[in-house]
Formats: C-alpha cells, sequence, structure tokens
C-alpha cells in the first residue's frame, strides 16, 4: 500500500482510504462484528487512512469504527472526522456547536486528538460563516492539540476552492468528482496544490453509480447518466470485469490525489479493493468504458445553496 504525504506538512496517509459510512448503515444493514472486521482487515493490509463523520447513521459509524480501533496503536492509523452537520437537513457550523462536536467525536473515537477534522458539506451553510468562524474554531483546536490539521468538504467544486481561496485550508475533500464518469476535480486540483492544499478523492464508485449493484433510489444525479452508467456496467459485464473494480484502478493509479476514499463495511470487500489497486489498469476496456460514458462526462448535478454554486462546472 502505497502512502502519501497530506499536504505539505501532514501525517502520510494510505493511497487507499477507508470510508466508514458504510458503518452507520448508509447503504443498508450491516453486522457491526462485519464492520470492525473489516476495519481491523484494512490495517492488516497497509490502510492506514480513515474517515467518518458524526452525521454518518447519527454517530453510529463514529461509534463503531471507536469499538474497531480501540487497543490499536494510535500512531498506526490516521483518523478524519467531520464537523457541521448532523442530520439530512441539520447544520450548525457556529464555533460552539463545532467545539462541542468535536469533543463529543473524540469521545466516540476513543482518542485523545483528531488527525482531521473537515466542515461537513459547507455548500449547505453560510461559506462566510465557515471561513471567519467555523476554521477559526477549528484552528484553536489545533492550537491546543486536540486536532491535528483542518479542512472542508462538499460536492461543488466552486465552494470548497472559494473557501480555500479566503483562508489557508489544510485539506479538501471532494467526492463523486474524480471517477470514470466525471474529472473536474482534476481541473481544479492544481489550484489546490498551489495553495498547499492536500487534495482527498472520495466516492470514485459514484455512491455506487458505477458499480454492478447500481445506485440507491435517493441517487440525485440525473437520469441520462444513471443509463449510461449502468450501460457501461453491462459493458464491463459482457467483458468478464467488473466496473467497480476498473473504476477503483483508474481513480488510484491516475489522480494523484494524497487518498481516495472508498466506503466499505466487510473484510471480503476490503480484500477485494487492495487487490484490485495492485492489479494493472486495462486500457482498452478503459477506452471503451469512456466512450459509453462520453455523452454524460462531467455531468453533476447541484448541490445545496443556490449561491453557494460559485459558477460551478456545468456542460
Amino acid at each position: 500500500m502505497k502512502r502519501r504525504t497530506l499536504g505539505t506538512t501532514g501525517p502520510e496517509v494510505s493511497e487507499l482510504g477507508f470510508g466508514a459510512s458504510p458503518l452507520g448503515g448508509v447503504y443498508g444493514a450491516f453486522a457491526e462484528p462485519d464492520g470492525i472486521d473489516a476495519v481491523h482487515t484494512a490495517l492488516d493490509l497497509g490502510i492506514c487512512f480513515f474517515d467518518v463523520s458524526p452525521y454518518y447513521g447519527a454517530t453510529l459509524a463514529e461509534t463503531v469504527l471507536g469499538k474497531a480501533l480501540r487497543g490499536v496503536e494510535r500512531s498506526s492509523y490516521v483518523l478524519a472526522t467531520k464537523v457541521g452537520r448532523y442530520g439530512d437537513d441539520e447544520f450548525d457550523f457556529t464555533a460552539d456547536r463545532v467545539k462541542s462536536s468535536v469533543h463529543e467525536s473524540l469521545k466516540r473515537l476513543g482518542t485523545d486528538h483528531l488527525d482531521l477534522v473537515q466542515c461537513h458539506d459547507i455548500e449547505f451553510g453560510d461559506l462566510d460563516q465557515v471561513v471567519h468562524e467555523t476554521l477559526p474554531a477549528l484552528r484553536e483546536m489545533q492550537d491546543a492539540g486536540l486536532v491535528r490539521a483542518v479542512g472542508v468538504t462538499g460536492y461543488p467544486l466552486g465552494a470548497l476552492q472559494y473557501v480555500a481561496a479566503l483562508t489557508p485550508v489544510d485539506v479538501v475533500m471532494s467526492y463523486c468528482q474524480y471517477t470514470l464518469q466525471d474529472r473536474r476535480l482534476a481541473r481544479r486540483s492544481p489550484d489546490f496544490d498551489r495553495a498547499g492544499t492536500a487534495v482527498i478523492n472520495a466516492s470514485p464508485l459514484a455512491m455506487g453509480a458505477l458499480t454492478e449493484r447500481g445506485p440507491a433510489f435517493w441517487h440525485p444525479a440525473p437520469a441520462p447518466v444513471l443509463e449510461r452508467c449502468a450501460a457501461a456496467a453491462a459493458l464491463c459485464r459482457a467483458s468478464g470485469a467488473d466496473i467497480a473494480r476498473l473504476a477503483v484502478q483508474f481513480a488510484v493509479s491516475t489522480g494523484g490525489f494524497a487518498s481516495t476514499v472508498v466506503g466499505t463495511s466487510s473484510a471480503r470487500q476490503v480484500r477485494r479493493l487492495v487487490e484490485w489497486i495492485a492489479q494493472p489498469l486495462d486500457e482498452e476496456l478503459l477506452r471503451a468504458v469512456e466512450d459509453c460514458l462520453a455523452p454524460v462526462l462531467d455531468q453533476g448535478w447541484l448541490n445545496g445553496r443556490p449561491e453557494n454554486q460559485h459558477s460551478e462546472e456545468q456542460p
């Protein structure tokens, strides 16, 4: 498992990150012992970066991850969680709530410090509040030794770039925007790099759209995008391949990001992911899938407050 430095002074993180949202039941029910086994398997296979949030499963994901990491040498993993989002429509980016949220997460995760704390889905909040209140509150906690690095997450790249341009941000996390179907993060990434901001790519499977199973009913992508993704999955299946494998290989081997985070809650899935990224990318299959997805390349959806899109690129 290759490791990369998180930004210019941050810790080393594994190129494949463990997305803990499934430990909160976000993608369906799971057995807690299986989730704990998945975390231990990830550690055994060299995955050292774990990303979670109190929003995932209404704190369940943090609770399960904390149980799984109990007794594990703290220096052997990099732990990231989030603040600001606590429910589907529950957002609070005030300084007081951010500080109490960090302390609550520390308790659930069973640790005395967090390696990274990110403002969660900032496009649903007031971006100027994030700049002038939320991030300064996290910097205070950083000065106190409770937090090692701070960052922001969200879907609209324009919102992430707006905040990063106004105040130093150690890390930005973008999801669903460096995949087989959407490459827009690659165009923004150099701007973050020049500012010394590390970039984490999340959900290379496009929240299930680039899998055999397909997306959940709530997936926000336009119908033509989901239809083309299904066609690409069928194309891979006809070739004896799995589109999820191609999607993960593509994101990890070509993105150049600090880490690519994939959600999982089973040891079998973890082993499969690690096996996939050790194998070469099938360039011929990639070209065929790219041709299939070409009509919907870089097409996404609007997310968050309208004023927070900041000239978000749409074809």
